[in-house]
């Protein structure tokens, strides 16, 4: 039995529970899903949307796009948000159906709440990239690959595989997931006795064959991918889209493991390390080194692969499926303990209640500016205001220039390339004016102008024209700042004589 605790609830009350989940998540995803503009990222998808690629190292997004989307909606910003906040709201039911195989169907339900009104998953559903497909199946396929094999029971195992190719062609970094199991638990089962045990197994022969070479095919595709990748890095350090602080190593793996913390909240993330512990004292030791090895080595590689390239935020999402589930059984833990006060009830709510409400003032923040730079505002206010031969840096060049139509901007780099270029401008003969666009000092985890560069060139070049942005309640601050550079005076001729 790979259920951990058989939970007397009325199937109906289930029902209608999980039913709600859905109305409210399908709310919190669709609300304002089109206001806001695109940001860097949701470029890439509105590139490759139009043309997907087989090739490409995460097809599938684009494919779905392609072949569902396009023909019945445009590409904008509702268009490429669509599909992202379906599998958001899907992601609900399919955490309670896949924990509740594999923790009781109690602690499913807490886990499906927590995510409901996770800002961290609600904003990923309105992004339109890949990552809540990404979440979706890798909230299937680890549970499923357990109960398969625990069970022996074929079903969940093709369910498995199926979904870890779909999460693995929604993003590599999905395969991920597969390492910490096979790296904790194959020594558990291939001891000497038992594997030649198993080995007489027709069927065990077979799905071993099988699990072969699925991971030659992960090895063959996504090592190349993962090479290139930081090759690339090599070739162009600091051509991302975004202005980011430079830490020395240590502090950057530091800063990179507390910036996913603060993403899931600190209760969060608390409580679910609890579930972890409390699973293991349980006596479900299996599951919770399976649980844990499923999160842990993606979190560890990726902090380590930091020390040689820049890694996103986004790569650690798939673990983050383990962390509701975990968080669940400490809630379903807590429910089962006799408190001394009445209703029982109260203090699962109270735990509850305090994880949830960590995560509000963002949520409410997110509805108010998207958690995104409001470049398509700053475009508006631009074209009216920018002359010929003027130029244009940005940070998010690509997303400036989306909605700044037939002006061509520049990514923002050292000081060098914006004194050059409000001098003579090529064509016109004229010195040109600079404008400059660029987020507001924020906090470390948040793009910004450091101290030390460019800010010091800015300040004594350039003018503050105008800044863009909406309160937040919380810290993630985005406000876009416009600057004006006037034009160098031109040099001196010198002298005939």
């Amino acid at each position: 039995m790979t259920e951990v605790r058989v939970d007397r609830l009325n199937k109906h009350t289930v029902a209608w529970l999980v039913l709600g989940l859905i109305v409210v998540g399908l709310l919190l995803r669709f609300w304002r899903l089109g206001d806001w503009n695109f940001q860097a990222t949701e470029i890439f998808t509105l590139r490759d949307s139009g043309r997907p690629q087989f090739n490409n190292p995460r097809p599938l997004g684009y494919v779905l796009n392609y072949y569902l989307i396009r023909p019945f909606l445009p590409l904008d910003e509702f268009g490429l948000r669509l599909l992202p906040a379906i599998f958001g709201v899907l992601a609900i039911p399919v955490l309670y159906l896949v924990g509740r195989r594999v923790i009781g169907s109690r602690a499913a339900l807490f886990a499906a709440l927590l995510l409901t009104l996770s800002p961290l998953h609600i904003m990923y559903s309105q992004l339109a990239r890949y990552w809540s497909l990404v979440f979706f199946f890798s909230a299937i396929y680890p549970s499923a690959l357990y109960v398969g094999v625990r069970e022996r029971n074929p079903r969940w195992l093709v369910l498995g595989i199926v979904t870890a190719i779909l999460a693995a062609l929604a993003h590599p970094v999905s395969s991920l997931l597969l390492a910490g199991p096979l790296l904790v638990l194959l020594p558990t089962y291939l001891r000497p006795g038992l594997l030649r045990e198993v080995w007489e197994r027709r069927s065990f022969r077979w799905w071993t064959i099988a699990a072969f070479i699925v991971a030659v095919l992960i090895v063959i595709r996504f090592i190349p991918i993962l090479h290139g990748w930081i090759a690339e890095h090599d070739r162009n350090p600091g051509s991302g889209q975004f202005l980011l602080r430079r830490n020395p190593p240590g502090i950057k793996q530091l800063i990179y493991l507390l910036a996913f913390v603060d993403s899931l909240t600190v209760p969060l993330t608390f409580i679910a390390l609890l579930g972890l512990y409390l699973l293991w004292r349980s006596g479900f030791r299996l599951l919770a080194m399976y649980l844990s090895s499923v999160a842990g080595f993606p979190i560890l590689f990726l902090t380590l692969i930091s020390l040689r390239t820049p890694v996103s935020q986004y790569y650690l999402l798939p673990t983050v499926p383990v962390f509701f589930l975990a968080a669940g059984f400490f809630l379903d833990w807590v429910a089962s303990v006799e408190w001394p006060v009445r209703p029982r009830w109260i203090v699962p709510a109270a735990f509850a209640a305090i994880v949830i409400a960590a995560g509000l003032p963002t949520l409410g923040s997110d509805y108010r500016d998207g958690r995104r730079y409001d470049f398509r505002r700053v475009a508006h206010w631009l074209q009216q205001r920018l002359s010929p031969g003027d130029v244009v840096f940005s940070d998010q060049p690509m997303v400036l220039a989306h909605y700044l139509e037939g002006v061509k901007v520049q990514r923002l780099r050292l000081p060098e390339p914006l004194a050059e270029a409000m001098r003579d401008h090529p064509g016109t003969g004229k010195a040109a004016a600079l404008w400059i666009v660029a987020p507001a000092a924020s906090h470390a985890f948040r793009a910004t102008l450091r101290e030390g560069g460019l800010i010091d060139w800015i300040y004594p070049h350039c003018q503050l024209q105008n800044t863009v942005g909406v309160g937040r309640v919380d810290y993630r601050q985005e406000y876009l700042q416009v600057y004006r550079c006037p034009p160098l005076p031109l040099p001196e001729r010198a002298s005939s004589e």
